[in-house]
Order: C-alpha cells, then sequence, then structure tokens
C-alpha cells in the first residue's frame, strides 16, 4: 500500500535555527514519538528504531535513514528511510522531503511523506494512517518547538506518542470498519 501525506506546521524560531537543528539526527531523534536513533553511521546515513501504534496493532520497526541530498539555500532536506518489523513480515519504506520557510522570527516546516507498507499495517489503509501521521507530527512539532526554544528535549513517552490520540484512533477504526467518517 503506498500513501502521500503532507504535514505543515510553525516553528517560533528563524528559519537559519530551526535549519541547524534540523540537520543534527542527535536532537531531532528525541523529538519523533517512539523514534530511536542507535547508530550514527556518517553525517547521512542512520539506522534506527519506530514503535508505532495503530489501533489494536502495535509494529516495532528496525531500519536506515539516508540523507538523500540537502540544500541550505532553499532549506530542504530530502531522506529515505527503510525499514522491517522487528517481530513480524511487515516492511515500510518511506521518501520524506521537509522544506523550511522563514518568516520573521518563525519558520513554517512543510513535510512531505511517501509511504509504502506491505504487512499487517498495510491492511489500516490511507484514513488510518493520515490520521496517526497528523498526530504524530502535532507532538513533534511541539516536541521541536520546545527543545529549540530551550524548553527541554524530551519527546512525548513512547506510550502517549504510540497510544494515538483517542480522536484519531476512534476515527481510524471507524473507517477501517466502516460507520463513517
Amino acid at each position: 500500500m503506498g500513501i502521500a501525506l503532507q504535514n505543515d506546521f510553525t516553528v517560533p524560531a528563524p528559519v537559519n535555527e530551526v535549519w541547524d537543528y534540523f540537520n543534527d539526527p542527535e536532537r531531532v531523534a528525541p523529538c519523533l514519538p517512539g523514534a530511536e536513533l542507535t547508530r550514527v553511521i556518517d553525517p547521512n546515513n542512520f539506522e534506527g528504531r519506530v514503535k508505532v501504534k495503530m489501533g489494536p496493532v502495535s509494529l516495532s520497526f528496525k531500519g536506515t535513514l539516508k540523507v538523500i541530498s540537502r540544500n541550505e539555500a532553499s532549506h530542504t532536506v530530502v531522506m529515505k528511510g527503510v525499514g522491517g518489523e522487528e517481530k513480524g513480515k511487515g516492511q515500510a519504506e518511506a521518501n520524506v522531503t521537509a522544506v523550511l520557510q522563514g518568516s520573521g522570527n518563525s519558520t513554517t516546516v512543510k513535510i512531505t511523506q511517501d509511504i509504502t507498507m506491505s504487512g499487517a499495517v498495510a491492511q489500516y489503509g490511507r484514513g488510518m494512517m493520515g490520521d496517526v501521521t497528523t498526530v504524530l507530527m502535532n507532538q513533534f512539532a511541539k516536541c521541536l518547538s520546545s527543545a529549540i526554544q530551550g524548553k527541554g528535549t524530551s519527546a512525548p513517552k513512547a506510550a502517549s506518542g504510540l497510544g494515538i490520540a483517542a480522536g484519531a484512533t476512534k476515527v481510524g477504526m471507524k473507517r477501517l470498519f466502516g460507520g463513517g467518517k
């Protein structure tokens, strides 16, 4: 199953400051709910784990992230992540583009994700994936803003980051099993 998702959020900091933060995976990873950076291979290649809960299914993926390109002039970074379930046969691949646009003392971050999944997670379909991704991106944006402003770098704990807000799970389950939007 392949889906394309886009999320936008604003960080209350100048674009150069946000760009510098985005280019430091050891600072960014703790803000991604359920993510763990396990190894820095070189400045463009990383290994890690991601735990995701969608409705009744909890999945743990182990994989790699490669920075394909960085363009400081346009504040654009393109990445590719590939992983497999640690306790299953599912696979995931994501092509992610982040574009940062500054406006005074704030930065709008636009993240586009092209995700391809197989295995158990693929059965949840586009609606649920979109709902889950939106909740996770909102948590990421809050953590990123706090970290850049010096108010801490702690990410949402795995349980809260992975539990997904009740509203998103309820909407996703209705889409999965029918019963409206």
